[in-house]
């Protein structure tokens, strides 16, 4: 990598380490229990959290937005840990799924009664891992330690349970007790793990290193190893790539896990095989067929899209061509007050600047004002930069308060329109 890319994808990067570092031990234990969407479920009640502090004001990545969250997934831990029964009729995981499944639409609920509730949905799930700051980087890590050092010290209970749990039932241990430890210990650090890399891509940190070091081996220190040793692999891979084709950094993470984790399975597949050549037959058959299933959607989406053109071109080819013309500056700004979505304004403010450019900067700098995403603050400062033509030094890891200058500068330029 080079400085520029060092420069932004450090952080990103080492909490990906520390992610790793304790996913993939928790993911171990969380695959022998069987409880494969426990992390999802945990991380959307978290989120839950995180969502109903934002109903009250309270912003992701603050103190009381962490707090609401941390609630929340104690709450979690005692439904999940009381859900354990030693003779289930129903699976623990039926009743995880369903805690995941309420958790989400109440949070659906929560957010639509929220403004810019689709941004902060998003954020939820992809996270916003570029953003991260060294300072959140080291309080996670410190949390994270002592929850290994917990684990550690009181391994062979967990370890007991996650593989055994008849064995610590007649043992006398109080399975439902050291299980709400063990929920209460994840539920701390999807806490914190949530609020930075987004439900999915907690999920993956957690499963699929997990998986892929089970396939490979029953050892324990070598399924951390390999699990460590993938993690940093996608890691590096997944950052890099999503600065290179400016692609969101979380999804990219999670793509390249899936992607690694289909070839190790047929690479396994292959080795594991009794006769490797009619595995091989097998794999090219395989990939064959995916060509043609590949060719075979393109060629329908192709078509079916030309019959669509065909279909209405000649009812609206006036309206495609001419609709910038049609619709004035007046309906434009009607439209703009009309609505409270930041992403739609923003749309709305670009479209402006064909009509006058000096309304479209004025629009886009009070919506730089009061956005509280980075993410969306950066896309803004790019279409001012891109309309005024001039390049504008705005911090966007940093609010409106903190860019007084900045903001000035940019209230000058459009000024001077105006003289």
């Amino acid at each position: 990598m080079n400085l520029d890319i060092w420069d932004i994808m450090a952080p990103a990067f080492f909490e990906c380490l520390i992610l790793v570092g304790i996913h993939s031990y928790l993911g171990l234990h969380v695959i022998r229990r069987k409880v494969i969407f426990v992390d999802l479920a945990l991380a959307q009640i978290a989120a839950l959290g995180t969502t109903v502090g934002f109903l009250f004001g309270i912003m992701p990545g603050s103190t009381g937005a962490y707090w609401f969250s941390l609630t929340f997934a104690i709450i979690g831990a005692a439904i999940f840990s009381l859900s354990r029964f030693r003779n289930e009729k129903i699976p623990q995981e039926a009743i995880i799924g369903l805690t995941y499944a309420i958790a989400a639409s109440i949070a659906i609920l929560v957010i639509d009664k929220s403004p810019h509730g689709a941004e902060h949905i998003k954020e939820l799930l992809t996270g916003s891992i570029l953003w991260v700051k060294w300072s959140t980087i080291g309080f996670a890590a410190v949390v994270y330690l002592g929850v290994g050092i917990f684990h550690y010290i009181f391994r062979e209970k967990f370890i007991l349970i996650s593989e055994n749990p008849e064995k610590a039932y007649e043992s006398g241990i109080s399975v439902r007790f050291w299980d709400f430890l063990f929920y209460i210990s994840f539920g701390i650090v999807i806490t914190h793990s949530v609020g930075t890399a987004g439900v999915l891509l907690v999920f993956v940190f957690l499963v699929v290193p997990a998986v892929i070091s089970i396939m490979i081996t029953d050892v324990l220190w070598k399924q951390l190893l390999i699990g460590w040793g993938m993690g940093l692999l996608v890691s590096i891979n997944g950052l890099y790539i999503s600065y290179m084709a400016d692609l969101p950094s979380g999804p990219t993470i999670v793509a390249s896990y899936g992607i690694l984790l289909i070839i190790v399975s047929l690479i396994l597949f292959v080795i594991r095989a009794e006769n490797r050549r009619n595995a091989l037959t097998k794999l090219s058959i395989g990939f064959l067929s995916l060509i043609v299933i590949t060719y075979l959607i393109y060629y329908m989406g192709s078509n079916l899209k030309k019959d669509h053109h065909t279909e209405h071109e000649s009812a609206h080819q006036d309206t495609i061509v001419h609709s910038s013309d049609l619709i004035s500056l007046e309906q434009l700004n009607s439209s703009y007050k009309m609505t409270n979505d930041i992403q739609k304004k923003m749309d709305i403010a670009v479209k402006i600047s064909k009509k006058n450019k000096v309304t479209s900067l004025e629009k886009l700098v009070s919506l730089l004002k009061v956005s509280e995403y980075p993410f969306i603050r950066e896309e803004i400062v790019q279409k001012i930069n891109d309309i005024s033509g001039k390049q504008f030094s705005y911090d966007t890891e940093k609010s409106a308060k903190e860019n007084q200058e900045s903001i000035k500068e940019m209230e000058d330029f459009i000024n001077s329109f105006l003289r």
